[in-house]
């Protein structure tokens, strides 16, 4: 066998040591890192502006108590929805303007696969 040169020895095991162990500055940034890059200055994102829709229906039913209004609706194409009837939340100054049977146009914000009335107006 040869002898092995120690210098290179230690070279070695320094590297292989090193491998095995993360910076301690690293590992503390990483662990205590804020949400928003640095270069956000820890700014919060802007929220992202509420989706919204119009489209052309009737009024099928007006629940006051539960703050919705069913509507028969035509497809709505900002939504990706087809014709169909759902109820939609909406503010009770807005139910007040129309009545069942009444044919209308509507605005609606829309959130989570659904959506509120925010204005409606009958035809």
């Amino acid at each position: 066998m040869k002898p092995i040169n120690a210098g290179a020895l230690l070279a070695v095991s320094a590297l292989l040591a090193a491998c095995g162990q993360q910076d301690e500055h690293a590992a503390s940034a990483v662990a205590n890192r804020p949400e928003m890059p640095a270069a956000m200055g820890n700014r919060a994102m802007p929220a992202e502006a509420a989706k919204t829709a119009s489209g052309i229906g009737t009024v099928t039913a007006i629940d006051k108590t539960a703050g919705t209004i069913t509507l028969d609706h035509g497809p709505i194409a900002e939504a990706g929805w087809p014709a169909m009837t759902m109820a939609f939340k909406a503010q009770p100054a807005l139910l007040d303007k129309v009545k069942t049977g009444d044919q209308v146009t509507f605005a609606l914000k829309l959130e989570g696969g659904s959506g509120e009335v925010t204005a409606i107006d009958r035809q």
